[in-house]
């Protein structure tokens, strides 16, 4: 009888797929190993299983313990999976970025979940790093298995995904495209398809702003990819290229596929897909790129397979007069976006409104581009003038002692309409672009707008 006895048993010989309507373009074929069929719906299942299995042997994970790990979301799911099959409890700590259904999907299997910004350093008390090694101090039993530098994570590709993609085409492949989050499933997969042909090009997908492709991992949108530091499970000699991706064509790449293919991926997917188009753009009929699809598209179902959240991040434009209208009739004496940084006096939040003419600020940590998580408030003169008033300390406090909460946000792409409708309720807006702040506009800029002849209610 063709009857697994356990869940854990299918984890692995995920199928593959080409890639017919959206490389249809391209001269290379484009074939997706399917990770999604795995038990937990992510290719994270395979290290999950593997690390847990490998710590019983060893002795550090022992019956009635408790698993302890950062993640995105993919890896609890596969280490959720594992504990409710051996007895273990879960403790899993994830950034404020990840989608609420991935949280509540990691309570469904029991597991509890502990939620940390994302917008601070590796290092920072606060960070999910930081919080997991607390968490595994503090719990008798806990055992984090630490997916970024658990060489475990890479071997089981080596032993599992990468011979499967060797045998599934044959031998035929010549370019494997993957995302590269802790770098496992790319550097082990790497490693086994080098041994079999040294020829294979291994092209890491890497979102806009992770320190793989140079950036210094400052925040982005995509999730489950990428990173802000070098995780030891990440080989870089066996990779041969790296592509950023920015979070625009992530998004995008992944609604695509979900809408021409009818395989529901999520943005990551999208990462590695964009980038495998690339490179397939480049190739010949004879070459064949193998992309890894990671995870499906469900755990984003509030994110990137939904409209309002894209548009309010500047990934879609609606038809009509939108935001983008208003910002380029704009005077162009005034900067495109001025902020103060949280560690900057009053005094001087009070002297940039000054300069530039401006009744409001938004405050943010880093420089320009800013992601939008780096926005931590606001500072306005009204509010200012009468802390300075009651008290005039105030103006040697820093921004974020007397900051307010951040100015509303919308899409560059959404409709002047909508902004009338919000500037109704709150002095300025926030612009986002690509999931990045742009400018502020106030009801001043739109009323420049209408005058110089922008198209107002009908």
């Amino acid at each position: 009888m063709e009857i697994a006895e356990s869940i854990l048993d299918l984890i692995g010989e995920t199928p593959m797929v080409k890639l017919r309507r959206v490389a249809a373009d391209v001269p290379a074929t484009v074939a997706a190993k399917v990770e999604v069929t795995n038990p937990g719906g992510s290719v994270k299942d395979r290290p999950a299983l593997a690390m847990v299995l490998d710590a019983e042997r060893r002795g550090l994970l022992k019956p009635g313990g408790t698993i302890v790990e950062p993640t995105s979301g993919n890896t609890g799911v596969g280490l959720a999976i594992v504990a409710a099959q051996r007895g273990y409890r879960c403790v899993f700590v994830m950034t404020d970025k990840v989608s609420p259904e991935k949280v509540d999907l990691l309570r469904a299997y029991g597991a509890e979940v502990v939620v940390c910004p994302v917008a601070v350093a590796p290092d920072d008390p606060q960070s999910y790093y930081s919080t997991a090694e607390r968490l595994v101090r503090e719990i008798p039993g806990a055992y984090r298995p630490d997916q970024y530098s658990n060489p475990v994570n890479p071997l089981s590709h080596y032993e599992t995904t990468g011979p499967e993609i060797w045998r599934q085409t044959e031998g035929r492949l010549t370019h494997f495209v993957a995302g590269a989050g802790t770098g496992g499933t790319i550097s082990g997969v790497a490693r086994y398809l080098k041994e079999q042909n040294p020829e294979v090009q291994i092209v890491a997908a890497d979102p806009e702003g992770s320190v793989y492709s140079g950036g210094s991992g400052r925040p982005y949108l995509v999730e489950g990819v990428g990173e802000d530091f070098w995780p030891t499970t990440y080989d870089p000699s066996l990779v041969d290229r790296t592509i950023a991706v920015p979070d625009r064509e992530s998004f995008l790449m992944a609604r695509r596929v979900t809408r021409e293919e009818g395989l529901f991926i999520g943005g990551s997917g999208g990462t590695a897909v964009q980038a495998a188009l690339w490179v397939a753009a480049e190739a010949t009929p004879d070459d064949l790129v193998v992309v890894l699809i990671p995870d499906s598209g469900r755990g984003y179902l509030s994110k990137v397979f939904n409209d309002d959240w894209l548009a309010n991040y500047g990934f879609l434009t609606a038809d009509g007069p939108v935001v983008g209208d208003v910002l380029a009739v704009r005077r162009r004496d005034i900067p495109e976006l001025v902020y103060v940084q949280p560690h900057e006096s009053a005094r001087h939040a009070i002297d940039l409104m000054r300069t530039h003419g401006v009744s409001q600020l938004p405050v943010a940590k880093g420089e320009m581009p800013l992601a939008a998580a780096e926005v931590m408030g606001a500072v306005n003169e009204l509010r200012l003038m009468d802390m300075v008033f009651d008290s005039p300390a105030v103006l040697d406090k820093t921004v974020e002692d007397v900051m307010g909460p951040p100015l509303p946000t919308i899409g560059i792409g959404q409709p002047v309409a909508l902004a009338v409708e919000m500037l109704d309720t709150c002095s300025a807006l926030l612009v986002l672009d690509g999931g990045r702040p742009r400018a502020v506009i106030s009801s001043s800029d739109l009323l420049s707008f209408l005058t110089a002849g922008g198209q107002g209610r009908s």
